[in-house]
């Protein structure tokens, strides 16, 4: 009898850790992660700059969110004004941004450097995202970017 009951509380445990927690839907004033407060935050265009002369820029950045991992919302890209999205992905995969975030303007806490992507993690990605199998296989060479790692994300206007 002590071993049913062991083994019933044991199976309601795991299934109670394992549960997906709910991300909150995207609107102004809503924080991801550390909490993230509205103030001063560089575009990525002026980011972009800092990295030419700096290996690593620390700081709020702000930009418009064009995509987001389509599986779990992992990760997500932003933009500012033409200029070509910008990967953001969240520290130790802590929190994650609700589907409804496209379209919304945000600012961004965290560590911006430039990277070199392999073919396979653009591919990986590219899957997440929900791209065709021909727009992946269609990605055959590493590429060289910006890519924040945020510890927030604050939603700014919707």
């Amino acid at each position: 009898m002590g071993k049913i009951l062991f083994l019933t509380l044991l199976l309601i445990g795991a299934t109670y850790c394992s549960a997906q927690t709910t991300i909150t839907p995207a609107a102004p004033g809503v924080s991801y992660g550390n909490g993230v407060e509205k103030g001063e935050s560089i575009g990525l265009a002026t980011l972009t700059k800092k990295l030419n002369s700096d290996s690593v820029y620390t700081g709020r950045i702000s930009g418009k969110v064009v995509e987001v991992c389509k599986k779990k919302g992992c990760f997500m890209k932003i933009r500012d004004g033409n200029g070509d999205p910008v990967l953001v992905r969240f520290t130790g995969y802590s929190f994650f941004m609700p589907q409804n975030i496209v379209g919304k303007e945000v600012i961004v806490e965290g560590k911006a450097k430039v990277k070199e992507t392999s073919v396979k993690q653009l591919r990986h990605w590219a899957e997440d995202a929900g791209k065709s199998k021909e727009e992946i296989e269609k990605i055959n060479t590493p590429k060289k970017d910006v890519e924040i790692m945020a510890d927030g994300v604050l939603v700014n206007k919707g």
